[in-house]
């Protein structure tokens, strides 16, 4: 375990009242482990899996300090899972592979899925403004230059909700976090949030910027298009036609099925770290409040790739991607999907952060190999004095976790001179 020391917590209050500071402490708050990104190799992923080297490498994530982490591998038709750790730090109850869990962001992938569904059908059209299906949600001259497609690629400029859903997390205080954990919002709420915050650029300028309003957004365009709430749609054409068991937008606070608590400590501000597994999740609405399996994730993805969720016109359009930057660094991004490059090749899905559970999720382009793992502690890493991310051995091990799932050992013992991108999608950005 990784203890916080109060010079930490010091250093992460002080950084936040200096306003030439507080914006790298924001910086660290949208990426939960950020480390290099490296080039892609032409070697392939190695045939089979290491069961042994598998178990070896997720018990090195706990050892490392990570309190619980479950995972999903798959190569072909050869799946292995496992777990490590604990899901109560308190009473030692274990954490097994098939538990339910928070996935976050990757419910991006959900939602895009549903909107490229009614491309297909005729219904919405890519490069059609948003105010032409939502007038006059998204005021002036904006509404009628963002795009569908800016929505789904993040190119649309419109800012982030979270501060404004989450005033506290401005001033190094964790409060909002508490006083709303059963608070319903509505996601026209969590609109006016994100069109209140300053743009972060001109519709459909790149590189882009990443913010949840955008699906926030997409839901409400999905919702006003099918008559019946995105939620409902996406369950009935995305969750139960991939074949889906465990993958679900909660109806209560409670994660439903056996699951983790989800740790939080946003680096020191909360110490010792605080159970967020309680929470109602309409404040992460159609871009993060699905619960999911790391199986079903694998699931989904396959079904994904494999085309059949969306036609292959649409899973095109999909992999079209834009530059993002995500808190310094640069990833390709496509409509609710990217694109990373591995030593072994590269691999296309998303990742996700909730208060207290992050999530990951990776497959080959034919959905042959597959990794998703789930964490039951998050903002773990300590911070410089600048506010930056010192990289917590907790990064490395998974490192070493997710190249050897997904490149085999030759890609594992090339971890630490090669360290990439761990969750690089910004849930938690607080740019003003």
């Amino acid at each position: 375990m990784i203890s916080r020391h109060p010079r930490q917590l010091d250093k992460l209050s002080a950084a936040a009242r200096r306003p030439k500071r507080v914006m790298a402490v924001v910086t660290a708050l949208v990426v939960a482990g950020v480390l290099a990104t490296p080039g892609a190799a032409s070697a392939a992923p190695e045939p089979g899996l290491d069961r042994q080297a598998l178990r070896q490498s997720l018990d090195a994530v706990h050892q490392a300090g990570m309190f619980g982490i479950y995972s999903g591998v798959r190569d072909g038709t050869k799946t292995w899972q496992g777990a490590a750790g604990v899901a109560d730090v308190v009473t030692r109850r274990p954490v097994r592979p098939e538990m339910v869990h928070r996935i976050g962001s990757i419910t991006k992938t959900f939602t895009s899925v549903a909107i490229l569904q009614q491309v297909a059908r005729g219904a919405i059209e890519l490069d059609a403004p948003v105010n032409r299906y939502l007038p006059g949600l998204i005021p002036g001259d904006r509404g009628q230059k963002t795009t569908v497609r800016m929505l789904l690629n993040h190119t649309s400029g419109i800012g982030d909700f979270i501060a404004g859903a989450f005033p506290s997390l401005l001033e190094g205080s964790a409060a909002s976090l508490d006083d709303n954990r059963f608070r319903e919002v509505a996601p026209e709420e969590l609109v006016k949030f994100g069109l209140a915050a300053p743009p972060t650029g001109e519709p459909g300028t790149t590189p882009g910027s990443y913010s949840n309003t955008n699906y926030v957004i997409a839901g409400l365009l999905l919702a006003k298009v099918t008559g019946v709430s995105a939620e409902q749609y996406i369950t009935r054409n995305v969750i139960r036609k991939a074949g889906l068991r465990n993958t679900s937008f909660p109806r209560t606070p409670q994660i439903p099925g056996p699951h983790s608590k989800a740790y939080e400590s946003l680096f020191g501000w909360i110490d010792p770290p605080r159970d967020y597994s309680v929470y109602n999740m309409s404040w992460a609405s159609t871009a993060g409040a699905v619960v999911s399996t790391m199986d079903d994730l694998n699931r989904f993805y396959r079904a994904l790739l494999r085309g059949q969720l969306i036609g292959d016109a649409q899973l095109a359009e999909m992999r079209k991607t834009v530059p993002l930057q995500v808190a310094g660094a640069t990833i390709d991004y496509g409509l609710g999907i990217y694109s990373l490059d591995l030593p072994c090749g590269r691999f296309w899905g998303h990742d996700g952060g909730v208060f207290g559970m992050a999530t990951q999720s990776l497959s080959s382009a034919d959905g042959e190999r597959q990794l998703s793992f789930g964490l039951n502690w998050t903002k773990y890493q300590h911070l410089d004095d600048n506010g930056n991310i010192e990289p917590s051995p907790i990064d490395y091990a998974l490192v070493d976790h997710l190249l050897l799932a997904l490149c085999g050992q030759s890609g594992a013992r090339t971890s630490q001179a090669s360290p990439l991108v761990l969750f690089p999608t910004a849930e938690l950005s607080l740019k003003r």
